[in-house]
């Protein structure tokens, strides 16, 4: 399995009582689909996942592959705390027809968790029993644990995890894990202020909440490197530096979606407690977007 382009990890679809809003989560998949995007991740980190039930989840897998075209690559994001529950719910996708799982490292317990043989433990245990292919999930400025490169290396032998999102920004650990990782282990990159330069460096692809927002800006810099052509990709990076920067670290989620409202997408509100931006941001966003439309 080929984990090579743009894949946004897709935002979930609230209404404004909180509920999972079923007709705009099709409009924003039609939509999608008509990109050359290469799949969408379902129920990751910018889907809201720690807000939704198990049976939320599932009930958005089953209408994310309802709508879906059929070239486009399903991944469910299945990572929670236990291996038991992650397991469970991994399998579930499978029977949904998802190609494989993206799985953060787990962290409530950190004084243990932060340990590298506590890590591997629990991808090995997740690999073993799992129907379809794992991708590590890493993920620090949210889960505050950050996997070792040399963690990593070592569960790229593992035949059932075939490579990882890296979401931390750190340029030399990504080099580090393409040097030390079996050949074929695939490097996805999760920062859309690094695509550029990760993209040069051997990553296969990118998972960016980004893309939501912006499909066709994220897919010109993998066009330009595909197509080696440096200057346009060095162009597109800098283009879209300041509103990646907006949608992901400073104004993340809520920003994103009201993003996604100014490009034609549906973003709605997040589910609380997270709450929709200021005016303020909101004018700053509408600013760095203004020459990237969806």
């Amino acid at each position: 399995m080929k984990l090579q382009g743009i894949f946004p990890p897709i935002t979930t679809p609230f209404d404004h009582a909180g509920n999972l809003y079923a007709a705009k989560l099709q409009h924003n998949i039609e939509k999608w689909n008509r990109t050359t995007l290469a799949g969408y991740v379902v129920i990751g980190s910018t889907g809201e996942s720690v807000m939704l039930t198990a049976e939320e989840k599932v009930e958005l897998w089953e209408m994310v592959a309802r709508h879906a075209a059929p070239e486009k690559l399903l991944i469910a994001g299945t990572g929670v705390e236990s291996v038991r529950e992650t397991v469970s719910l991994t399998n579930r996708a499978a029977d949904l027809g998802y190609k494989a799982a993206l799985v953060k490292t787990p962290h409530y317990y950190k004084n243990l968790l932060a340990r590298a043989d506590a890590q591997t433990l629990y991808y090995r245990a997740v690999a073993d029993q799992a129907r379809i292919p794992v991708i590590i999930y890493n993920f620090p400025q949210a889960t505050a644990l950050d996997i070792p490169a040399a963690a990593v290396a070592e569960l790229s032998h593992h035949p059932n995890i075939i490579g990882i999102k890296e979401s931390s920004g750190n340029m030399e650990k990504v080099m580090q894990m393409m040097r030390e990782s079996r050949p074929g282990f695939q490097v996805t990159v999760g920062s859309a202020p690094t695509l550029w330069p990760s993209l040069l460096m051997g990553a296969t692809g990118a998972i960016l909440a980004f893309a939501n927002a912006a499909p066709y800006a994220a897919i010109a810099i993998w066009e330009a490197y595909r197509m080696r052509e440096e200057e346009a990709g060095r162009d597109w990076q800098n283009r879209i530096a300041r509103a990646a920067m907006l949608v992901t670290t400073k104004y993340g989620i809520p920003g994103l979606k009201h993003a996604m409202d100014l490009n034609g997408y549906y973003g709605g509100p997040p589910r609380l407690p997270l709450s929709v931006p200021t005016p303020e941001a909101k004018r700053e966003i509408e600013e760095a977007f203004q020459d990237l439309k969806g």
